[in-house]
């Protein structure tokens, strides 16, 4: 019964923020989509600027994420009264790093495009694109600030719907500003507007005016339902302003930081691999992609339930109950295993007939499948691993979090799957090309698995004893 009821109010707070992510994902896969229809080079030009904006702006939405178990806790704690600064101290933060993260993008571009030897045709559209996507990140800071906040007072609905208001915005605008007046007198017909009709046609650039719109549109429609809601009413959210804190903003980035440290090498991860098996072959580099494209979209639901996770356990700590807390860790841990293995059986049954869809290619399907049996075998460990660390995160022991990654992802999984995909072992082994790399994201997540298993059995049951407790003021 009392599994029962906490696995309820799990999958309450984990079904919006699903939606959400694939919200999101749906942005990304429709400027694929779109500045591909535009040209071979919009579309390079969307790849490559994705390729660098992508792990910054994740990188800074994580370190805001710091801020879901302080509210949780806060609010567990029924100490409302002390969220509103400590959001407040997020928007700051976020301003910062919105700004930095927009500098990086308009000034440090050219020569990572020169190091990447980058065709000068396609740099030359990819800075365009990513001078205008830096406009959002200001924005997306501040939605992720508000978003954060909203988590851990257990209004997750929210960035569902304010998601879909982004990608409402995103289509429309990719549309009108990638293919320009005379593409949407195509699709509409000659009663389109004069004023629309004299827009020109900007490709991977109009690409990265839609995102910044998008990023803008999110934050306003997030900053308008948090003065309007009445769930927010008992926090006076923005009754005063509450200026910048040292003692305030140090511990945001204690917690958040190194989130965003885990996120960000955890998104490199995946940049470095595709790097790296660039040269085995477009059928190689083709295959992977679609067998992480079809993983990827199964692994929402874990991420969304480990973000959710965070949540339950950081109010349940606030509220003093340490040892429910471990209860609560431990059951989500339950749910995430059954997901991951329901992403086995669907892989297992449809795996076949989705990637048909993405490619008629025999020599493709052939290998991404390879791939995707693979994945399947790191279905449980990376469920286990990402809720793990979403549990952590509810305890706001995040460091080690940072710790585990590095060494499971790049020592572990990178290293090693180099070593067998590309040098092999010395009269054991052969390079196994691809493959190798993916055995070697195996091993990083279920090292990642172990590691973060036993941090949090330790951390639980160290809160359970009421060695550690949570501060009253």
């Amino acid at each position: 019964m009392r599994s029962r009821d906490e696995t309820a109010s799990l999958m309450a707070l984990t079904l919006p923020i699903c939606g959400a992510q694939l919200a999101q994902s749906g942005m990304g896969a429709t400027d694929v989509i779109m500045a591909g229809r535009a040209s071979a080079t919009d579309l390079a030009a969307v790849s490559v600027g994705s390729s660098l904006w992508m792990p910054l702006m994740l990188f800074m939405t994580g370190t805001l994420m710091g801020l879901t178990p302080i509210v949780g806790q806060l609010l567990g704690a029924k100490r409302t009264q002390d969220i509103r600064p400590y959001l407040h101290q997020a928007l700051w933060l976020g301003l910062a790093l919105g700004m930095m993260t927009a500098s990086l993008l308009w000034f440090a571009v050219m020569p990572i495009f020169e190091l990447m030897d980058v065709p000068p045709s396609v740099a030359e559209l990819a800075t365009g694109y990513l001078a205008a996507v830096a406009f959002g990140m200001p924005g997306v800071a501040f939605y992720q600030a508000l978003r954060a906040f909203s988590d851990g007072m257990n209004h997750t609905r929210p960035s569902l719907w304010i998601s879909l208001v982004g990608l409402g915005i995103n289509i429309p605008s990719n549309y009108l500003l990638i293919y320009g007046g005379p593409g949407l007198v195509d699709l509409l017909g000659p009663g389109v507007p004069d004023f629309l009709q004299s827009i020109p046609a900007m490709g991977a650039v109009g690409c990265g005016i839609a995102t910044a719109l998008s990023m803008w549109a999110m934050c306003i429609s997030m900053v308008f339902y948090s003065r309007v809601s009445r769930a927010y009413a008992p926090v006076a959210l923005w009754h005063a302003i509450s200026w910048p804190r040292r003692d305030m903003l140090t511990e945001l980035l204690h917690v958040g930081l190194p989130i965003g440290v885990a996120i960000f090498v955890e998104v490199t991860l995946f940049t470095l691999i595709a790097l790296f098996i660039a040269s085995l072959g477009e059928i190689t580099v083709a295959a992977h992609q679609v067998a992480l494209n079809i993983t990827s979209i199964l692994f929402m639901l874990p991420l969304s339930l480990a973000m959710a996770l965070t949540v339950r356990v950081s109010n349940t700590l606030g509220g003093g109950q340490s040892m429910r807390a471990g209860f609560v860790a431990w059951n989500g841990l339950v749910v995430c295993l059954l997901i991951a293995l329901l992403n086995d059986l669907f892989l297992w049954l449809a795996a076949g007939p989705i990637v048909s869809l993405y490619t008629h290619n025999p020599e493709v399907q052939a290998m991404a499948m390879s791939l995707i049996y693979l994945a399947m075998l790191y279905q449980v460990s990376d469920a286990l691993q990402v809720n793990m660390a979403g549990a952590l995160r509810g305890y706001k022991d995040t460091r080690i979090i940072m710790a585990i990654t590095l060494i499971s992802y790049w020592l572990v999984g990178l290293g090693g799957g180099h070593l067998l995909g590309h040098e092999g072992v010395p009269g054991l082994l052969a390079p196994l090309g691809v493959h190798g790399y993916w055995i070697g994201l195996i091993a990083g997540l279920t090292v990642a698995a172990l590691l973060l298993g036993w941090r949090l059995w330790h951390i639980s049951k160290t809160f359970a004893r009421g060695v550690r407790r949570i501060p009253s003021s």
